[in-house]
């Protein structure tokens, strides 16, 4: 999927509502727990957002089912835009692995904005004799089925990135699922999984310690924060490309005047210097677009993981 452009647009002008947006304070949920690289976003968004609509925006944290529980909340909260969602990939990742979810995920929510991309990481042991992608690559189909990697969660951006790239190569790892991405690196710095799909923000610090290794990026483009290290795309797959993202959605029926005038804000606010500062911890790319074009970019993300569940036959209860 091509990388959607920084595009910090205002939306047209419309027609207000009869009551002005924001009445109230806004609730921005965030489907994972407080302290996380999710939430430290969320509130960075926040903070700024409050400040340019003259209202509180309360960041709450109801974590659980990998994104499932908060967004619930939100596709049955009330569609007048004091109830939003800040989500990352596994909201498009839900429809294609989980056999059931307690909301439609086409007809339950309107797209507001693709707030930032980012890419994941292809990391492995600093101790591991292997020193590029290519050689990882050979050693695996060598040895078919005795190679594991980590993840933060089965059903995650990592894991379904892993996934993707065994169907690109051919190659046959191992699978072995953490609850969150720390006890994931700590395992894979002491050696006991040989790689794992990290994030800046979980594994920058553990880069520059000399404790992992990069050997290739998943987005489209170098990232800026690791320029030496080569796309997945470069080193010979050019149908690869894996972004993370963050996205905000509201329930669906959400006035059009107010999903337009919430997306104008966003884009808004991602020119902030401390927004932009604190999604580079992420290597992440600030993007603010259109509710159209989320919509566009989601639907295309959500498509890759469905034609890549039913393929290998993924499915979670």
């Amino acid at each position: 999927m091509a990388l959607v452009q920084l595009a910090l647009t205002t939306a047209p002008c419309l027609a207000q509502d009869s009551t002005e947006w924001p009445s109230k304070p806004i609730k921005m949920i965030v489907p994972f727990p407080a302290a996380g690289g999710t939430d430290a976003v969320a509130r960075a968004l926040a903070n700024k957002l409050s400040l340019q609509v003259g209202k509180p925006v309360i960041v709450e944290n109801k974590s659980g089912a990998n994104g499932v529980i908060g967004a619930d909340y939100v596709a049955h909260s009330t569609p007048d835009g004091l109830t939003i969602l800040l989500t990352i990939a596994s909201h498009s990742i839900a429809p294609a692995i989980y056999k059931s979810l307690p909301y439609n995920t086409d007809q339950d929510f309107t797209a507001v904005s693709l707030v930032a991309l980012y890419p994941y990481l292809f990391t492995i042991p600093q101790s591991s004799p292997l020193h590029s992608f290519k050689e990882f690559i050979d050693y695996a189909k060598l040895h078919p089925g005795q190679i594991s990697y980590a993840s933060s969660g089965t059903g995650s951006g990592p894991h379904l990135g892993m996934e993707l790239l065994e169907e690109i190569t051919g190659m046959e790892l191992i699978h072995v699922p953490y609850k969150g991405a720390a006890p994931a690196n700590n395992d894979l710095i002491s050696g006991q999984v040989q790689a794992m799909l990290n994030n800046l923000l979980a594994g920058g610090a553990l880069i520059r310690a000399q404790k992992l290794k990069v050997l290739a990026i998943t987005s489209e483009h170098r990232s800026k924060a690791l320029p030496d290290v080569p796309t997945i795309k470069e080193l010979g797959y050019p149908k690869y490309q894996v972004d993370g993202w963050y996205g905000v959605f509201v329930p669906a029926k959400t006035p059009t005047s107010t999903v337009n005038k919430l997306s104008s804000e966003i884009a808004k606010a991602l020119k902030d210097a401390e927004v932009l500062q604190r999604l580079s911890k992420d290597g992440a790319i600030a993007v603010g677009s259109t509710p159209k074009e989320f919509a566009d970019f989601f639907n295309r993300d959500k498509k890759q993981w469905l034609e890549l569940t039913q393929k290998i036959k993924i499915t979670l209860d």
